[in-house]
């Protein structure tokens, strides 16, 4: 059993509208050493699969079909055995 943890965020080229709200907040509470916000979502997938490599496999084929718009977000997965 493995776990996959995916991160997906907007493409630098996309505008992140709720990113720099966040960032418009940060600087009214005065973090203004705060550049940059770029807000994305976490997932977390428990995949049976016999080694890492199938896992990772099958979590990218999971993120390229659903969890991810390719034309808009970049994803990261990271494979941990559990």
């Amino acid at each position: 059993m493995y776990k996959a943890t995916v991160n997906v965020t907007l493409r630098k080229s996309i505008l992140d509208p709720q990113g720099k709200a966040a960032h418009n907040a940060l600087k009214n509470l005065g973090l203004n050493e705060v550049n940059q916000v770029r807000i994305g979502k976490r997932i977390e997938l428990d995949i049976d699969a016999s080694d890492e490599s199938e896992a990772q496999a099958i979590a990218e084929e999971a993120c390229t079909k659903l969890l991810a718009n390719e034309v808009m977000e970049d994803f990261d997965i990271e494979i941990h055995e559990n």
